[in-house]
């Protein structure tokens, strides 16, 4: 990791499909050497809320984030018929996205949240 992020802040990480915003200290959780499967778990059902509450147009669905790990390659056609294992994989591929930037986005919003 770079630099440690701001744990209250939320930072934005985006795909071609969508967009969401994790909060740092979930990144500061997740993003270190090592496993990291129990802050995936951990962070996951919050960040779904997050998503919720966003409201954006373009938040990530079910479908939309299979076909978008399905780019990847990482993941068999039955792999990504899981919707709990796709939301993790999203969370820890967003999180570490965001890690690597040079400087994360944490940045409001500046569209309206529903059109």
């Amino acid at each position: 990791m770079k630099q440690k992020l701001v744990s209250e802040s939320l930072y934005w990480a985006s795909f071609n499909r969508f967009e969401l915003r994790i909060p740092g200290e979930a990144i500061n959780q997740i993003c270190h050497s090592g496993s990291n499967d129990a802050a995936v778990k951990q962070w996951t059902p919050v960040i779904k809320l997050q998503v919720e509450r966003d409201a954006f147009k373009n938040a990530p669905t079910d479908e939309t984030i299979a076909l978008e790990l399905g780019e990847y390659g990482s993941w068999s056609d039955e792999d990504l018929q899981d919707h709990d294992a796709n939301w993790q994989r999203l969370v820890w591929t967003a999180a570490w996205n965001i890690c690597d930037e040079e400087t994360p986005d944490c940045s409001e919003p500046v569209k309206p949240l529903t059109a």
